[in-house]
């Protein structure tokens, strides 16, 4: 075991896009476990769109991060010391103690995971939020049904990859992408049996969008917002809906533009409705059943981004919101 444990700290508030600057790595002991409490050596770590929200000293669903103080996130790693009764020394568990090499948890705040069933990164992708996140989103939100068009923005991001081989499976006529290289939508289309797949910064969004789906649009699986959203609204069928996961497009720019023809909505009779993943936690027994299944028969690819060390951890948070990756970003510390 190192005698040292590396933790990232929020060192400034981000102002549009963050800088290397605004992080600071620090060192400090290894913390011993007390009553109830393990010790956890990180292997893998998360870097999620979400995290740049907390960054902003703002009111949401999850408090910000606080200035000069650690940051958090999804992590996988292994028990080294514990002293919780339902926890031993070799356990591999869940937790949301990222950013740091060690973390000293609760017991009761730790779930076990079988890292011989599934490698630890699945429990932070396929497996974890990302994976019910599309789930949830495609079938319970936006109520996908067999033989609908469905248009997923995003679609090379570790939701994104999901929701298109979800919607697959679960019987679509057509699945749309929409992704940020020439490389994504070739893996998109030939590597995760999507329909079809368009590069957006091809330009002319709404001609690319009736070319590919001619007949229009019944669900759409927003991970974008910004210009995508706009555009998708132009060709949404007649009861048409919208699941809302994210605005990566506007999370780094402060004057963004509104969305224009959200009359839309009213003339086409649609449904937009932003989730979060937290509202849907009882699904997590049928969703990862089914997931499970799926990858054991090999229908569903996963799609991952390895960054190794702590010491880039930042370095891979930056490359995810510039769309660096291709499905999870993941972070190996060990």
């Amino acid at each position: 075991m190192s005698d040292v444990n590396k933790v990232w700290h929020l060192a400034n508030r981000p102002t549009g896009f963050p800088s290397a600057s605004d992080f600071d790595l620090r060192e400090s002991p290894i913390p011993a476990p007390g009553q109830g409490q393990v010790v956890v050596r990180n292997d893998v770590m998360s870097v999620d769109p979400a995290m740049r929200g907390r960054m902003n000293d703002v009111k949401s669903y999850v408090a910000p991060f606080q200035l000069g103080e650690p940051l958090d996130g999804g992590a996988v790693g292994t028990v080294v010391a514990s002293e919780h009764p339902n926890v031993k020394v070799g356990d591999s568990v869940l937790h949301g103690l990222g950013w740091r090499s060690y973390a000293l948890l609760d017991g009761a705040h730790v779930r076990v995971v079988d890292t011989a069933a599934a490698p630890s990164s699945a429990y932070l992708g396929v497996l974890g939020m990302p994976g019910l996140t599309a789930y949830a989103g495609l079938l319970d939100v936006a109520r996908m049904r067999p033989e609908e068009t469905v248009f997923v923005s995003g679609a090379a991001g570790a939701v994104g990859t999901l929701v298109g081989q979800i919607a697959r499976l679960r019987g679509a006529r057509l699945v749309i992408g929409s992704a940020g290289s020439a490389e994504k939508v070739r893996y998109l289309t030939e590597e995760l049996g999507f329909d079809a797949a368009f590069n957006y910064r091809d330009g002319d969004i709404r001609a690319q969008l009736k070319r590919l789906a001619p007949d229009g649009i019944d669900v759409y699986f927003d991970n974008v917002g910004g210009e995508q959203l706009e555009e998708a609204l132009f060709r949404m069928n007649l009861h048409g809906r919208i699941a809302v996961c994210g605005a990566i497009s506007q999370y780094n720019t402060p004057d963004a533009k509104g969305i224009r023809n959200l009359s839309l909505l009213i003339s086409k009779r649609l449904t937009m409705q932003g989730f979060l993943v937290l509202d849907h936690w009882s699904r997590r027994e049928a969703f990862v059943e089914e997931v499970t299944a799926w990858l054991r028969e090999d229908k569903l690819k996963v799609a991952e981004t390895f960054v190794d060390g702590i010491d880039n951890a930042v370095a891979a948070f930056l490359g995810m919101l510039k769309g660096d990756n291709l499905g999870k970003m993941v972070v190996r510390l060990s």
